[in-house]
């Protein structure tokens, strides 16, 4: 990065001091009036960004330190590595990246980053921890005034009890009211000092807000990446203490009531004390819900690749090499997995289409990838067991016992998503291999699933329901239709979530809308289907997989 912007950086070259009056981040130098003209003409400035020095030494300290270009090869970076995470010049990509799949131009990687998911979720994220803190100042002080209201009525109480005695009960009464004091005493210290730290972190979380708005305001495309970053993880720190605020109970309501002792007004000699301060606490009404469990890309309207502007282009027609086909899957590097129910194996086919090798695992239906060259494979209603395969030693690396049927799967974070046949829809944890229930409700054999967000969607071809629910089973729509779907069988989802089900007995291929009410057939007979059984979505090439149940499949490129 440019040492000093106060001056122009051109000009500086030539041995000429001038002040800079804007700065030109992607040159990373500051520009006088007269080379600022020029720049804004040059061909290859001309498209450049450029803020005004006062605007761009505003942004904090963080985003101007970041570096723009290779610290190792001091060259400009020019590639973003989705594998690694990291942005890369030339050099990077051929001594370190070679082999990388997923490599994109760093252009296109930054382009609208300002306006993604990831940004906006940041500005939400600070916007609602602000209000969240606004709420706690103004409960913590109303309790305070509530609580000196009620100390003022126990204490008047206490007054009105004391006139009906004697002073035998003085010693009592000032124990009592000692306690009192000293209860509420302590109770407006441990707020005091609640209030102390929540005014610390507000003033903390303010600043990243007003550091974020700076940044929206004059930071680069480029820097705005580069530190998203560590704006998420410092967002995240402070999410943790706004998060410790409930569980900590410092949002309890305290309330104090005085409860006189019922001989007391028989003036007994054996009276020991004048009353008693009930402290009871109620939990707190102030909820607070971290931005990435509202789903920030629900409520930020972006716009969805609409299923009427959908348009498929073949690719290649694939032997599957394989009988009764019941699940299907993409590997990163390009390769196909397809599964053969009976007598049970499974086949990965090159890009070519050649077979690149078979696995024998029993009956195997619905297959997914896991990463790390291990792939698992449900084995519907015979051995009750998901198998893990290593497709690299080309062997079953382990095999997960869980009791039930299980027919497709999906993953879900760390989680596998099953059909359960008889006993619903379950959760198999990858943590620790417990199993859970979802649904309870009776699935067909041969159900498949897949996920978007936090929906479930699922096919149950008994019925030639497609239903969507939430990750708790709760029901958001069901989509019915059986002129154009009849034995709903596979199915997978776009980036948009727009569903794409096997219409087994229709023998076609519906795309339905992200909210269940619009459907549109894309693939029939016409397009070589013949007992259509699998389908899978590729996310990151835009590639739909569709499977007969024999012999045949067909990769088709989905643009709109």
């Amino acid at each position: 990065m440019a040492s000093n912007w106060s001056f122009c950086g051109i000009c500086n070259f030539r041995h000429v001091t001038k002040p800079s009056v804007v700065v030109c981040s992607e040159c990373d130098e500051g520009l006088c009036d007269d080379c600022k003209e020029h720049h804004s003409i040059s061909k290859s400035s001309r498209n450049h960004d450029i803020v005004p020095i006062d605007d761009y030494q505003t942004l904090p300290t963080a985003v101007l330190q970041i570096a723009q270009s290779c610290r190792k090869h001091n060259k400009k970076y020019q590639i973003f590595c989705k594998k690694h995470d990291c942005s890369c010049c030339k050099k990077c990509v051929v001594e370190e990246h070679n082999e990388c799949k997923y490599i994109v131009d760093i252009d296109d990687a930054i382009q609208n980053v300002k306006s993604s998911n990831a940004f906006n979720e940041i500005e939400l994220t600070l916007s609602s921890m602000v209000e969240y803190i606004e709420r706690v100042n103004k409960d913590r002080n109303e309790n305070l005034l509530s609580i000196n209201e009620q100390k003022e009525q126990i204490e008047t109480k206490v007054l009105q009890a004391r006139e009906t005695i004697n002073n035998y009960l003085d010693l009592l009464q000032q124990t009592l009211i000692e306690a009192l004091n000293l209860t509420i005493d302590k109770e407006n210290k441990d707020i005091h000092q609640f209030l102390k730290s929540v005014e610390k972190n507000e003033k903390e979380i303010k600043e990243f807000q007003s550091n974020h708005l700076k940044i929206k305001q004059h930071a680069s495309e480029l820097q705005t990446f580069l530190t998203l970053k560590q704006m998420e993880r410092d967002i995240a720190t402070k999410e943790e203490f706004i998060q410790s605020i409930n569980k900590s109970g410092s949002l309890s309501r305290h309330h104090f009531s005085l409860k006189i002792d019922t001989t007391l007004e028989k003036l007994a000699s054996n009276v020991k004390i004048f009353g008693e301060i009930i402290k009871e606490t109620e939990p707190s009404d102030i909820p607070f819900v971290r931005q990435k469990d509202k789903q920030a890309q629900l409520m930020i309207p972006v716009p969805a690749k609409s299923i009427d502007a959908l348009t498929l282009t073949l690719v290649q027609s694939i032997n599957t090499y394989s009988e009764i086909v019941r699940g299907c899957t993409m590997l990163p590097d390009g390769r196909m997995v397809f599964t053969c129910y009976f007598p049970g194996y499974v086949t990965v086919v090159n890009q070519d289409g050649s077979k690149d090798f078979e696995i024998k695992s029993g009956n195997a239906c619905d297959v997914i990838h896991l990463g790390d060259y291990i792939i698992a494979v449900s084995s519907s209603y015979y051995s009750h067991g998901i198998h893990l395969v290593d497709i690299k030693l080309k062997t079953i690396k382990k095999t997960l016992h869980i009791g039930s049927s299980n027919d497709g799967i999906v993953l879900h974070d760390k989680d596998l998503i099953y059909c359960g046949g008889a006993q619903g829809l379950k959760k198999l944890s990858l943590r620790d291999d417990s199993v859970s229930t979802i649904i309870n409700s009776k699935l067909s054999v041969c159900s498949y699933v897949t996920t978007f967000n936090d929906t479930i969607i699922f096919t149950n071809n008994d019925t030639n329901i497609v239903t969507c629910a939430s990750m708790q089973g709760q029901v958001k729509w069901k989509f019915k239709n059986e002129s154009i779907l009849k034995f709903p069988f596979g199915i997978s989802v776009d980036n948009d979530g727009n569903v794409y089900v096997i219409g087994r007995d229709s023998c076609n291929v519906v795309v339905i809308s992200p909210d269940g009410k619009r459907h549109r057939q894309i693939l029939s007979a016409n397009e070589g289907l013949r007992n259509p059984s699998v389908l899978h979505y590729d996310l990151v090439t835009n590639k739909l997989l569709v499977a007969n149940l024999r012999e045949r499949a067909f990769l088709y490129d989905v643009s709109s």
